[in-house]
């Protein structure tokens, strides 16, 4: 586990009940999830329990309930004999997520541009500020953007039902599995594809922001499916 390197207290925490165990759950589930979706932490890596003790300096409790949730998250598999494990999607599972985040994210474009609530419309533009600058990207400052973007677009859309069911879809889990396809490249498309969308959401244009977001997914599933059917081989 010395690929985490993190910074945390001097001495155990996690036997201080209330809002400081649950303070220390919290930052280990982020820097977990930070290492997987970044890719410090490999598809299939096992998350030793001792090893993460002593990483974080606590005891096993909240290690435990950290790994219970990435496991709820989808993150990471509890499997029986050898522990915790980070997820590995299948050709199939990746296909089918997309095929659902592909209609969902368009419909969240489509609510978006139509939404005329001119403080949310701030918010928004406020929050996809970066990826109008033109800068060269690296692949763990592009998730992160990636990310923010995409919940941007869930938030202005402001169906909670929608975004609920976008949050089962794991689009860090998704990203992290697809990450050797995140040439320059591929970023620069990207990005291009982000701004057009939100152009259109802007402009307050659903049929051309639905359309926008249709031909991104669809773009990132072939991708991803190629990938995979790559490594497959």
């Amino acid at each position: 586990m010395d690929v985490l390197q993190l910074p945390v207290s001097d001495e155990p925490v996690d036997d201080v009940a209330g809002p400081r165990h649950g303070a220390t759950v919290n930052f280990i589930v982020e820097r977990l999830r930070d290492a997987i979706v970044s890719g410090r932490l490999k598809l299939g890596a096992r998350l030793v329990e001792g090893e993460l003790t002593a990483e974080f300096r606590v005891s096993r409790g909240p290690v435990r309930e950290a790994l219970r949730r990435l496991a709820a998250d989808g993150l990471i598999e509890l499997v029986p004999h050898r522990g915790a494990i980070v997820r590995r999607l299948t050709r199939r599972e990746i296909a089918e997520l997309f095929q659902i985040r592909l209609e969902l994210e368009s419909l969240a474009a489509r609510l978006a541009a139509a939404d005329g609530d001119a403080a949310r419309r701030r918010r928004f533009a406020a929050d996809i500020a970066p990826i109008f600058e033109d800068r060269p990207r690296r692949v763990a400052d592009y998730l992160c953007e990636n990310a923010k973007f995409h919940e941007a677009v869930y938030a202005l859309g402001n169906n909670e039902q929608l975004k609920v069911l976008a949050g089962r879809l794991q689009l860090p889990l998704i990203m992290a599995q697809v990450g050797n396809i995140l040439t320059s490249d591929v970023l620069d498309l990207s990005v291009t594809e982000h701004r057009t969308i939100a152009a259109a959401i802007l402009e307050g244009d659903p049929e051309r922001a639905h359309a926008a977001m249709r031909t991104h997914l669809s773009r990132a599933a072939e991708m991803a499916d190629a990938e995979r059917g790559a490594e497959d081989c």
